[in-house]
């Protein structure tokens, strides 16, 4: 027998088994108690070996109820499946809904209890990483240094959803790029002037609609950029604008003259003026004139470069017009837009100055030479401890302090301190998390993390950052453990601005919307999208769960929202009208309107689509991974994928994909992936609202692998708020998985259980389910090797 047969062959006789208990008990008039549920599935076990039923290795004597607990990783799956009603399949027999309740309430029970009685938490790696986005972060919380992450260090790879998961290794190239970013941050922090000037230069995306108001940006200009800068040194830079050009090199939308502003922290600093080119030749110096030298102070600034917005009528069209602009031949620009800006300099340098940086960084400083070793051990020490999240001892500052001294006598105080900050960068007690087992620890057992440790565990989960003076000084003192400390840590820290990483880190990969930026539909087929459609993607989104954390609203409210964010952009893509500007706002919704909550939103539907058409099967399995918490099983190996070319374009994709359904290795995946991504088809590849396809009508019916059927996104998310607590449940397997840098294992669906059950109690508010996740068995305990 083939290893798919033993699988289906597996999961296939435990569900006629309880479909049969309960559908036995049922035609009987008998409720389903704990104990003659449990008599009925000892019975039916035992007469199942009896008749020596052990196909596909699937030995019947394991289901024995009275053995749960020695086979809790087959239990665990049962119950996942049971509770999206997935056993038994479609088309064999179903018990009711008390006898899945009773069979459920049984299993859990056995498990939950003996979790209780022997915790597993687990264990998290003993060294882990910081990934780009802690790291980045880190240096923000720690130097008041806003820094590019991306532009420092790869990208880190992805596991079980996250990147803060596969994060234990530091290869020696990965190594050499932390050095690297070590020396650039001290010098910056500090103030250092470089040996030659430097410069960066920002570009703007190529598909940038750059005919309206960019927010941030006066109001009256349109197009440009808004670039957050942090200049090292009190003195002079050049900036230099570039216009962006076709193919022929000639300015695009220069056809009449054009005024362009500069600005630094929104206050203008030149305006140049833009005229036509008379010839093709002059095309090459239209914009050789765009430059300056400007003042400014070290630190971070806002440069803005727009242009000035000439009045413009709307066009009388019988089509709406398109509202991107940016491709030469099908819908060029109509007014002129920026390349790119370089900035470069310091030019008359004036010195370090007074930077937010170096403010953070000294403390005290001195006016002698005498005063600079008590300064110093004074800076290094309360670097050190925020840094490595714990007190620092004599061994940890004498490295740090022997870099300092060395380098004062030769450079000074100013580089000394510069390159201890350098060695604390490099030093593994920054770079990575460490949580090591207590010494007396036997291998094996269960141990409650320090206070430090939990800080640690709290500030990353929440912060994706370093925790923060009032954290730290908590858990030293320790108090952080204390439970009634602990929840008022957990708020505080939830309505701080930083908490605004878990929008941005973790509803970025939970959600997909991280793919935005690599997603462009076939323009051909959807000529109206660019950039400012992505982006608008992307913060509809974000916006509708920061409400939801912002307002500690329920966690359902992310699927039965009757209200979205939009801007103008957005709005006119979905066909919403009186949203006019840049600006994002909230937008109340009728009940029977086409936008809402997440399976509403075009930034899910389009990371979810192929480039020229909509993927039932992608939306599916994104339904059934991220909302259900029940992913389909990996594609079988040499199975083809559906090929466009081979059917009629005249087939609707629900046609084209009865191809999968029609094949039997393929169908019993496709008839729970596909139902669900069908419902979603009044969506096109871009998330705008359809209800004909090749001018046929939209079939929208579909339904969820527990065998109901319904029509459209409004079914789907009325199946899934049936039964809340799968969806919340999902929900918290995720927050657990990114709170503790490791997959979630059948060990702790116990944990997971309480944290919905407590939630359910609070409406399954936003921070009942965080606070369930603190509390929880992994989250505070850890397993010792």
């Amino acid at each position: 027998m083939s290893l798919r047969s033993d699988r289906k062959y597996f999961w296939t006789s435990r569900l006629v088994l309880l479909a049969t208990i309960c559908s036995s008990m049922a035609d009987k008039g008998a409720t389903p108690s704990s104990a003659n549920l449990s008599a009925v599935i000892d019975k039916f076990c035992v007469s199942c070996h009896d008749r020596d039923e052990k196909k596909g290795g699937l030995d019947l004597e394991s289901i024995n109820l009275r053995e749960v607990t020695q086979h809790p990783d087959v239990w665990e799956k049962v119950i996942r499946r049971l509770r999206t009603r997935q056993m038994p399949p479609a088309g064999k027999p179903r018990p009711d809904e008390d006898s899945y309740k009773a069979v459920l309430t049984k299993l859990e029970a056995r498990l939950d209890s003996v979790s209780a009685q022997h915790p597993n938490p687990g264990r998290t790696e003993t060294f882990r990483r910081l990934n780009r986005t802690e790291y980045q972060n880190a240096i923000r919380d720690l130097l008041g240094l806003e820094i590019e992450a991306a532009a420092l260090l790869p990208k880190d790879e992805a596991s079980h959803g996250f990147d803060n998961v596969t994060v234990t290794d530091l290869s020696p190239t990965l190594l050499a790029r932390y050095i690297s970013a070590a020396e650039k941050i001290s010098r910056l922090a500090i103030g250092t002037p470089a040996r030659s000037q430097g410069g960066d230069t920002i570009r703007v995306r190529p598909d940038v609609t750059q005919e309206e108001h960019v927010p941030g940006l006066p109001l009256g200009t349109r197009g440009g950029i808004l670039i957050p800068y942090t200049f090292p040194q009190d003195g002079e830079y050049e900036l230099h604008i570039r216009l962006t050009r076709d193919r022929n090199e000639e300015v695009e939308g220069l056809k009449e003259p054009h005024e362009l502003e500069l600005l630094v922290d929104r206050a203008p600093v030149r305006l140049f003026r833009l005229v036509p080119p008379s010839s093709p030749k002059e095309h090459e110096t239209a914009d050789a004139h765009l430059k300056t030298l400007i003042s400014v102070k070290a630190g971070i600034h806002q440069i803005g470069v727009t242009f000035l917005k000439n009045p413009s009528s709307l066009l009388e069209t019988k089509r709406q017009p398109y509202n991107a602009r940016f491709n030469m031949h099908r819908h060029p620009r109509l007014t002129p837009a920026i390349y790119q800006v370089s900035i470069n300099g310091p030019y008359s340098s004036k010195g370090p100055g007074d930077s937010p940086s170096r403010r953070r960084i000294f403390l005290s400083y001195p006016s002698n030479p005498s005063e600079e070793e008590s300064c110093a051990t004074r800076i290094v020490p309360t670097l050190m401890r925020k840094a490595y999240r714990r007190p620092v001892t004599d061994e940890d500052l004498r490295k740090p302090m022997e870099f300092y001294r060395q380098t004062r006598v030769k450079d000074g105080f100013e580089a000394g301190i510069e390159m201890a900050l350098n060695a604390i960068l490099v030093s593994p007690e920054f770079l990575f998390r460490i949580e090591q087992d207590p010494a007396n620890a036997a291998p094996n057992t269960v141990y409650r993390v320090s206070d430090l440790a939990l800080a640690s565990r709290l500030s990353f989960f929440l912060w994706s950052s370093i925790p923060d003076d009032e954290l730290l000084e908590v858990a030293i003192h320790g108090d952080l453990s204390k439970p009634a400390v602990l929840e008022k840590q957990v708020r505080r820290m939830l309505a701080d601005s930083r908490s605004e990483s878990l929008v941005r880190n973790f509803a970025g990969q939970w959600l997909h919307l991280r793919n935005l930026e690599s997603i462009t539909p076939d323009l051909r087929l959807f000529p109206d999208f660019d950039d400012n459609l992505r982006q608008a993607f992307r913060r509809e989104t974000e916006l509708l769960f920061e409400s939801v954390l912002r307002e500690d609203r329920s966690v359902l409210d992310l699927l039965r929202a009757d209200y979205t964010f939009l801007n103008e952009r957005l709005a006119k893509h979905y066909g919403i009208p009186h949203v006019y500007g840049s600006r994002f706002r909230r937008v109340s919704l009728g009940k029977e309107g086409e936008r809402g909550g997440l399976l509403r939103h075009g930034s899910i539907l389009t990371v979810t689509s192929y480039a020229t058409r909509t993927s039932p099967v992608l939306r599916g399995k994104w339904v059934l991974e991220n909302i259900l918490g029940t992913p389909p099983p990996p594609p079988l190996p040499n199975v083809p994928d559906l090929k466009d070319n081979t059917v009629s374009s005249n087939l609707s994709v629900r046609e084209r994909l009865a191809e999968h359904r029609a094949n039997a290795t393929c169908a019993s995946c496709h008839n729970l992936i596909d139902p669900v991504g069908f419902s979603l088809e009044n969506f096109d590849a871009v998330g705008r609202w359809r209800t004909v396809e090749e001018g046929k009508p939209i079939d929208n019916s579909g339904g969820l692998p527990d065998g109901s059927k319904f029509a459209g996104v409004s079914g789907l998310e009325q199946g899934l708020l049936n039964r809340p607590q799968v969806f919340v449940g999902a929900l918290a397997e995720k927050l657990l998985t990114f709170a503790l840098g490791r997959g979630i294992e059948h060990y702790d669906a116990p944990a997971i259980r309480a944290i919905v059950r407590d939630a359910q109690g609070k409406d399954f508010q936003f921070s009942s389910v965080v606070l369930g996740i603190v509390n929880s068995t992994p989250f505070q305990m850890r397993k010792a090797l």
